[in-house]
């Protein structure tokens, strides 16, 4: 195992069967201040997340004792820290199962190292919020939504920094890190609420892959800035869950529309009463 100890530092964890890959990724957390600990099996791994409560987590898929996924979701039952899984796999099924069972990022072996980094950063610059914890109330984000000036019904494009949107029954607040549709709040992770909000400041403009890929990484990203089939295919899960949530709430047609080949956008209307 891998290990610096060094109090001042964020710990992270990475967890890979292949001794290569498990120093490369170390390296790469240390030089962005971390203290690393590596370990080779799912088990292990579980144990050390529980002991050292760290701040990013590197997943392999393949480990010789416990499916990858199965780690994930163990993680996921005891912390809610960032988990960035790495795969040989890039199948869409794979980054699907990945990005449902709470993983935050999905990176295709093999990666480099500088867009490892890029990612990490990134993520650490999107405040996590635990929103499981304390349920918001409906009726303070329900009643700004009634009295936001320009709120006639259309996407509310204005405000401070577009920080309260709506769109018939679908109600954004960004300040609050609140999504509700229908009058129900709708249980978004991180990367959902931000791409649900940036269709919705669009004002009906459709937003390509690439930029939602973007929108996912975060607007401070720096670093290295491809983006890949496989970044791709996890916003069309990201839409596709959020649809789902969506859906739940509304008995109309589904509200982010997919336009083909290109990418997804969110028509402004001002039927309130559908």
């Amino acid at each position: 195992m891998n290990s610096l100890h060094s109090d001042d530092r964020r710990a992270a964890i990475v967890i890979e069967d292949d001794l290569d890959i498990r120093n490369l990724v170390c390296a790469v957390l240390e030089q962005g201040g971390f203290r690393t600990s590596g370990v080779a099996t799912g088990r292990e791994g579980v144990a050390v997340v529980r002991q050292q409560h760290p701040a990013v987590v590197t997943l392999d898929i393949g480990l010789p004792d416990i499916d990858g996924h199965e780690v994930l979701r163990r993680i996921r039952s005891t912390t809610d820290c960032y988990v960035i899984v790495l795969s040989g796999r890039g199948d869409e099924m794979d980054v699907l199962t990945a990005l449902q069972a709470g993983a935050d990022d999905y990176v295709v072996k093999p990666f480099r190292p500088r867009e490892l980094r890029a990612r990490i950063d990134a993520m650490l610059r999107r405040p996590r919020v635990n929103r499981a914890a304390e349920p918001h109330p409906v009726e303070p984000v329900a009643a700004a939504a009634a009295v936001a000036p320009g709120n006639d019904g259309g996407t509310n494009g204005g405000g401070a920094g577009d920080a309260l949107l709506r769109n018939g029954e679908l109600v954004v607040d960004a300040e609050a890190r609140i999504a509700m549709c229908s009058g129900v709040e709708l249980p978004l992770t991180k990367t959902e609420f931000n791409l649900l909000h940036e269709l919705l400041r669009s004002n009906g403009a459709v937003r390509t892959k690439e930029e939602l890929v973007r929108v996912s990484r975060g607007r401070d990203y720096r670093g290295y800035n491809f983006v890949s089939r496989t970044d791709e295919r996890a916003i069309e899960v990201h839409i596709a869950n959020l649809r789902q949530k969506l859906g739940r709430t509304r008995s109309t047609p589904e509200v982010i529309t997919t336009v083909r080949g290109v990418g997804f956008r969110i028509m402004p209307h001002s039927d309130t009463s559908r």
